[in-house]
């Protein structure tokens, strides 16, 4: 009888344990609740020396810039708008569809970073989609931490990784 009840005490734990939860005071601050209402803190993101040497890194591909977010973050933030325009203005001049793909760091589970690369998408949806782009135009994929563009453990390495990418579906 002990010992089932230690067995059923210790997965109860695991259960109610197995997934992070945001600190309390983090709780509902960069909820999207309204697509015309899509940002967040801001983030700073060092781009001197990354990419072709303009001083400007992008993993997207097809005309498009990458938007990037603050850790565990998925709000647009405000220095990230010129990025979404430039995006809005070529999605308007795009034939096929375009797909949308959520980036993480390697910090958090697997399941939590696919969640959060997949709200990261569905906001930069939301905002072209504010923007005058038919969301049945654009599809949305999570990578998660698995599709990494850079792997030295630096908090500047960690910023490239958090973002979107946007590129045609050809």
């Amino acid at each position: 009888m002990t010992h089932t009840l230690l067995i059923a005490t210790a997965a109860l734990s695991l259960f109610l344990s197995g997934c992070a939860q945001p600190a309390p005071d983090s709780i509902g601050k960069h909820n999207v609740s309204d697509a015309n209402h899509i940002e967040g803190d801001t983030v700073s993101i060092d781009e001197n020396g990354f990419g072709d040497g303009t001083g400007a890194y992008n993993s997207s591909s097809d005309g498009f810039k990458s938007i990037y977010f603050a850790f565990a973050d998925y709000g647009i933030a405000s220095n990230m708008q010129e990025n979404m325009n430039h995006n809005t203005g070529v999605a308007m001049s795009a034939s096929s569809k375009i797909k949308i793909e959520g980036n993480c760091d390697e910090f958090g589970t697997d399941e939590y970073n696919y969640a959060l690369g997949l709200k990261r998408a569905k906001a930069v949806q939301d905002s072209l989609s504010a923007q005058g782009i038919d969301p049945d135009k654009t599809m949305l994929v999570s990578f998660g931490e698995s599709n990494a563009v850079c792997t030295e453990a630096s908090e500047d390495c960690y910023q490239r990784n958090r973002r979107v990418d946007i590129r045609l579906v050809k």
